[in-house]
């Protein structure tokens, strides 16, 4: 005999709420790292990547090659996406604009106890969107002195370009020291467990996509649901 519907639907509901990825950050020891040189520092401390695949939306079937990496040092998160795609556009080149809509790698993180995340945005040549709050609708952008202080190296160069239409294959690494989390005083991740997703998503490219670390269990794509946040654990 099947179980009551009523049943079912709370233990897929709760199902569906708990398939939170961990994954476990390696600590580097590094005095100082220039962005153009976090891949090759990744390799050397053999940081695997991981894939960036979750389709949650079936409207938008569109699955681009991604992956990322991340490890920490004493003062900073490093991160190391590599994207393969059937088209890139970086139109914005003043950071807080509208990266989102360009080819765009995502990071959302959860630093403090407060609730409070901050969605870190970079298009394919490094221009940046950050903000902090609780939700959604409650964002503060960073000022650009914050924003400053975020390392970028792209494999397709800092200036901003129209769409091109093609395959193509794209690197991108990030050096964010924990000064950057502005509104908490975020010293160290030793030890300490974070909730965090990363994204991947192009707008008003020619094939708009939207794809995500951890799964999302929702409606429309909408990656401001830290509920889907999945887990970070620094060494």
């Amino acid at each position: 005999m099947g179980l009551p519907f009523c049943i079912f639907v709370l233990l897929c509901s709760h199902k569906i709420e708990n398939q939170m990825k961990e994954l476990h950050v390696k600590k580097v020891h590094a005095a100082s790292v220039d962005a153009m040189n976090v891949p090759a520092l990744l390799d050397e401390h053999h940081v695997a990547f991981q894939p960036i695949d979750e389709l949650n939306w079936s409207a938008f079937p569109y699955r681009p090659q991604v992956t990322f990496r991340i490890a920490h040092t004493e003062h900073a998160i490093l991160l190391n996406f590599r994207v393969k795609e059937a088209s890139v556009r970086a139109r914005y080149g003043k950071d807080n604009e509208s990266v989102w809509t360009d080819a765009c790698v995502e990071f959302f993180v959860i630093p403090g106890d407060d609730g409070v995340y901050y969605n870190l945005e970079c298009n394919c040549a490094g221009t940046i969107l950050l903000g902090a709050g609780p939700e959604r609708n409650k964002r503060e952008r960073a000022p650009q002195v914050v924003m400053d202080q975020v390392q970028r190296w792209s494999s397709l160069g800092r200036q901003p370009f129209e769409e091109r239409i093609g395959e193509c294959s794209w690197e991108m690494a990030l050096v964010i020291p924990y000064s950057v989390f502005y509104k908490h005083q975020i010293t160290f991740l030793d030890g300490k467990t974070i909730k965090a997703n990363f994204y991947k998503c192009g707008d008003e490219l020619k094939t708009p996509h939207y794809l995500s670390w951890n799964v999302i269990n929702a409606p429309k794509p909408n990656f401001h649901l830290p509920e889907f946040f999945g887990l970070l654990r620094f060494e």
